[in-house]
């Protein structure tokens, strides 16, 4: 309540009025909206009796005045006329609303768009704030802080900084934002933080957020980012391995960029590389321990110590197998002892043997399977040049296609052996160095190419079985594992007279008489002919 003497009007006016000049000025236009200055009358229990110069006077509620504003009969005022007359006949009077008009025409006279302005939050609505900044304001949930739609409860009764973002002058409504101050704020205080960072120096800072490439470090205004490659100098599979959010941290500088405001961190520079000496430590040839940490298509990576791994290439893994997946050998996890092949202490890399550290089966094959040794081993792999055949102790030779038959020719090794079976053979030659077994399967046998000149001379006539026909001629088996050839042209000439192919005068299996024209020692081939056979 104001703190005022309750006045109560006589018939005697103060001295100091003069009712002359205020029923001259009775007759003025007044305006409604419009702020005059007017003179208390009387205060009458809640009410202020305010004579404007008007044929009535107007009453304004006790309440307008506010709790710290002394009264009293004769004191100026302003306020504003909201209706020349109301139902009694008196004019509408308000001490509130001509301060908010002159609040506003102070605010537009000294504000702008964009421009800042401090205020304290008097209450909470619906969707945000209302801020007084000498005229009511309001402010949005979203743009009360950076993070947006925080509770804003807690914000009622404090005086902040606000940014002008929106003013409508024929409504009087003013729109503010927090957000863009604290922005605004946190952009300065990054800068100076900024200024003030050397690269190399430690700085103490907070765990602020954990994702699968690092994590983000608070520094006091600006974060920084420490990247899982540089939290350890060991393997570790995510951040959360080694840090929790809100976790206190030392970290090392590494670089940073004042226009991008990015920063890099470091944890593991805090400590000197084990990659340091890493050649004296671990000399070419040496042999040492260590714990399968990765497997990929092409080799596995075997962790000497912590920060430092080295890579077992898959043609590194066995001295006889041929390995397509190091995990047909190795196991993640697995404890081994690898030879060192190679250090690159600049590249970082270490290139390590598995099979080096077994003893080497080929060194013994020179000794074990001397030429002319008979052996049996499964037919693992067929290609177009031959069958692989695996020995016992894991080695494999190979039988080329031209050491399957003495004297048929062989257009594929399926023709004579099939991948799975057991089939026995003769050591043709060895070479340990390159691991290299050449195997023979004609060589267990006599070879019968001697005996063979001796019956099919030339011009004997003998009978033969059609095994194979083809546009060139027909071929001949002689007997098991021989054949010759009835080229088109030494053909029985009553078929070639007809026109007719080969294919329609004879068919695999037919029993013909012909003569050995041609013996080629050399290729071991004979030709054949059915002309004047007889």
């Amino acid at each position: 309540m104001v703190n005022a003497e309750v006045v109560r009007e006589t018939s005697e006016q103060p001295e100091t009025l003069d009712l002359g000049a205020i029923y001259a000025q009775s007759f003025h236009d007044f305006q409604e909206g419009q702020v005059v200055k007017g003179r208390i009358v009387a205060i009458t229990g809640n009410d202020v009796v305010v004579d404007v110069g008007y044929k009535s006077e107007g009453v304004i509620p006790l309440s307008e005045f506010g709790g710290g504003e002394a009264l009293s009969v004769g004191q100026e005022i302003e306020v504003l006329v909201e209706a020349i007359e109301d139902e009694e006949g008196m004019v509408v009077l308000s001490k509130e609303r001509a301060q908010r008009s002159q609040g506003w025409d102070r605010f537009i006279g000294l504000h702008k768009e964009g421009s800042l302005i401090e205020g304290k939050v008097v209450r909470k609505v619906k969707g945000g704030l209302m801020v007084d900044i000498g005229v009511e304001a309001f402010l949005p949930a979203s743009l009360a802080s950076l993070r947006g739609y925080a509770d804003v409860s807690r914000m009622v009764g404090e005086a902040y900084k606000f940014k002008v973002i929106k003013i409508n002058k024929s409504r009087k409504n003013v729109v503010l934002s927090r957000k863009d101050v604290l922005m605004v704020e946190k952009e300065e205080a990054r800068s100076k933080l900024l200024d003030t960072l050397t690269p190399g120096e430690l700085r103490t800072g907070t765990v602020k957020n954990l994702t699968d490439f690092g994590a983000f470090i608070d520094l006091g205004g600006i974060d920084g980012l420490l990247h899982i490659s540089d939290m350890s100098w060991g393997r570790i599979g995510h951040p959360n391995e080694l840090l929790t959010v809100g976790q206190k941290i030392e970290v090392k500088i590494l670089d940073f960029d004042k226009t991008q405001m990015k920063i890099s961190l470091g944890l593991k520079q805090k400590s000197a590389s084990p990659w340091e000496g890493v050649d004296q430590k671990y000399p070419v040839g040496s042999r040492v321990k260590g714990k399968v940490v990765n497997l990929m298509p092409y080799g596995a990576f075997v962790e000497l110590e912590p920060g430092i791994e080295g890579l077992v290439h898959v043609s590194e893994l066995s001295w006889t197998k041929r390995v397509e997946h190091p995990n047909q050998v190795l196991n993640i996890g697995d404890a081994v002892d690898v030879v060192v092949l190679n250090v690159d202490k600049t590249a970082q890399k270490i290139a390590l043997g598995y099979k080096q550290a077994q003893s080497n089966p080929w060194s013994e094959v020179a000794s074990k399977y001397p030429v002319g040794t008979r052996v049996t081993g499964k037919v693992r792999n067929i290609t177009d040049f031959g069958a692989f055949v695996e020995l016992p102790e894991g080695i494999e030779g190979l039988i080329h296609v031209s050491d399957m038959s003495w004297t048929r020719k062989v257009n594929h090794p399926g023709e004579i052996v099939k991948k799975g079976q057991m089939t026995e053979a003769v050591v043709v030659s060895v070479d340990p160095e390159n691991q290299k077994l050449a195997l023979g399967v004609k060589q267990l046998n006599v070879d019968p190419w001697p005996e063979f000149l001796l019956r099919y001379m030339v011009g004997s006539v003998v009978d033969g079985q059609i095994t194979k026909i083809t546009n060139f001629g027909l071929f001949i088996e002689l007997e098991k594992d021989l054949e010759g050839l009835v080229h088109v042209s030494e053909a029985d000439p009553k078929v070639v007279a007809k026109g007719a192919p080969l294919a329609k005068a004879y068919k695999p299996g037919d029993t013909v008489h012909v003569r050995v024209i041609r013996v080629d020692d050399e290729k071991r081939q004979i030709g054949l002919t059915m002309k004047d056979v007889g």
